[in-house]
C-alpha cells in the first residue's frame, strides 16, 4: 500500500521532531567538552559521561552533522560553532604524523589507539568537506581532497597497512571499504564542485565511486547465494570459513542506499536503481527477523551457527540503515514493497529503541527487543546513525509530499 498523505506528514514529523528536539540536544547537552575541546561520545542513559576517551572517527562523523544540518535545514550558529569545535580538535589531535589519524585518544587529546583500517580518515574527510560547504573556506575542501588521496594510496598499495591475515596463508578482503568510499566520493565530491566551479566535478570522486560499485557488484554480490558477502578472497572467491559466510545485513542495506543515492545523483540511472534495489532485497531476506522483527545483526550465509556471540542482537544502526534504504527505493520505483517494509522496520524500531524518559535511542538490544545495556554512547556509538536517518527520511518524506497527488 502506498504512504497517504496522512501518513506522510505523521513520520515526517516523527522524524523531523525526533532529530531537532530530541537527538540532536541530547548529544549538544551532554557530549561538548569545552575544557579540553572536542567531544565526549561515551553516555550513560541520562547523558553523564561514563568514559572520558575520544573515538576520533565519531568527531568526524558528529562534525559532518552539524555543518550539514547547518547547510541543509537552518544557518543555526551554534550548530556551526560546534562543528568548527570538531574541526579544531580533529586538526589539533587526530593526526599521527604519516598524515594517517588516531582511532582513539584521550579526553587531552594524547593518542591511544591507531588502526590499520581507514575508517577513522574517510569520517575526516566528509567531516572537512561539510564544513568547507559550511563555512565557504575551501581550505578545507582542499585538506579533504588531499585526505582522499591518502586513503586511496594505503588502500591500493599492498604493504602500507598490516593484513588482518597471513597472505601467504589466506586474503580476505571486506565489504567496509568500498562501501564507504562511495558515501565519502559523494560528500566530497559536492565539496569540490562548490569550490571550483559547478559544471566540474573532481574526476578521482567519480572514479571510486564506480570502482568501490563496481567491485561491490562483482566480488561481494554472490548470487548462488542471493547474498552479499562481507568478506571475500581478492577476486571475490568464496571461502567457506566463518569470516567468509558472515553476512552482515546492516552493511549491506547501508551499500544499498549509497548506490541508490548515487543512481539519484546521475538522473534516475537505471541500473544502479536495479542494483541498489537487489542488494535490498538480499539484504531484506536475509537480515529480516520474521520471529521477532528487526534487523539482526549476523548471519551465515549457509544456515550455519555464527562464531559471533552478538550475531541475533539488534544493534541501532541496521535498523537505522534499513529505514533509509526501504524509504529510498520506494521513493525511486514507487514500488509498495518498500513502503511496507518501511512501515514494519519504522515500527518495530520505535516501539524497542527510544528512551521516553531521557532521550535518543539504546544502542543495543537482545534479540527479542529486551534491553541489553542502558548507555546512550560509546567509542562505536555517537551522533551519526540515528541523526543522519532522521535528517534523511525527513527529507525523502518531503519529496513524496511535493509529489504526492493534490487532494481536493
Amino acid at each position: 500500500m502506498p504512504f497517504t498523505t496522512n501518513e506522510i506528514d505523521r513520520l515526517t514529523r516523527v522524524y523531523r521532531d525526533g532529530l531537532l528536539d530530541d537527538t540532536l540536544p541530547f548529544w549538544i547537552d551532554h557530549c561538548v567538552d569545552r575544557q579540553h575541546g572536542g567531544f565526549l561520545f561515551s553516555l550513560g542513559r541520562d547523558g553523564s559521561v561514563i568514559d572520558t576517551d575520544k573515538p576520533m572517527w565519531i568527531h568526524g562523523r558528529f562534525t559532518w552533522l552539524l555543518a550539514t544540518l547547518y547547510r541543509e535545514v537552518e544557518p543555526n550558529e551554534q550548530w556551526l560553532d560546534l562543528a568548527r569545535h570538531g574541526v579544531e580538535f580533529i586538526n589539533r589531535h587526530g593526526f599521527d604524523a604519516d598524515g594517517r589519524m588516531f582511532f582513539l585518544v584521550d579526553r587531552q587529546g594524547r593518542p591511544l589507539r591507531k588502526r590499520r583500517y581507514l575508517f577513522t580518515e574517510t569520517f575526516a574527510v566528509i567531516a572537512l568537506a561539510a564544513y568547507s560547504m559550511a563555512t565557504d573556506e575551501p581550505q578545507y575542501a582542499r585538506q579533504a581532497l588531499d585526505l582522499f588521496r591518502l586513503i586511496i594510496r594505503y588502500h591500493t598499495t599492498p604493504g602500507l597497512l598490516e593484513p588482518k591475515t597471513i597472505p601467504a596463508t589466506r586474503q580476505l578482503k571486506g565489504l567496509g571499504m568500498p562501501m564507504i568510499l562511495i558515501a565519502t566520493a559523494q560528500v566530497l565530491r559536492e565539496a569540490v564542485r562548490e569550490v571550483r566551479r559547478p559544471e566540474v566535478e573532481e574526476p578521482i570522486c567519480n572514479e571510486w565511486i564506480d570502482r568501490s560499485i563496481d567491485e561491490i557488484e562483482r566480488d561481494f554480490m554472490n548470487r548462488e547465494f542471493e547474498a552479499v558477502l562481507e568478506s571475500v578472497g581478492p577476486d571475490g572467491e568464496f571461502s567457506d570459513t566463518f569470516a567468509g559466510r558472515m553476512l552482515c545485513p546492516g552493511h549491506a542495506l547501508e551499500a544499498a542506499w549509497f548506490i541508490l543515492q548515487e543512481a539519484r545523483h546521475r538522473g534516475g540511472d537505471r541500473r544502479l536503481i536495479e542494483l541498489g534495489c537487489t542488494i535490498l532485497d538480499w539484504s531484506w531476506q536475509r537480515g529480516w527477523d520474521d520471529q521477532y522483527g528487526g534487523i539482526i545483526y549476523y548471519r551465515d550465509v549457509r544456515g550455519l551457527p555464527c562464531t559471533e556471540y552478538w550475531h541475533d542482537m539488534k544493534f541501532w544502526w541496521p535498523q537505522n540503515e534499513a529505514l533509509i534504504a526501504t524509504l529510498l527505493a520506494y521513493r525511486l520505483t514507487g514500488n509498495e514493497k518498500y513502503a511496507d517494509w518501511h512501515r514494519r522496520a519504522h515500527d518495530w524500531a520505535y516501539a524497542h529503541f527510544p528512551d521516553p524518559q531521557h532521550g535518543e535511542w539504546y544502542g543495543y538490544l537482545h534479540r527479542d527487543g529486551r534491553l541489553s545495556t542502558s548507555l546512550k554512547g560509546n567509542h562505536f556509538k555517537g551522533p551519526f546513525h540515528l541523526p543522519r536517518m532522521q535528517l534523511l527520511c525527513w527529507q525523502l518524506l518531503g519529496e513524496l509530499r511535493d509529489a504526492a497527488p493534490k487532494e481536493p
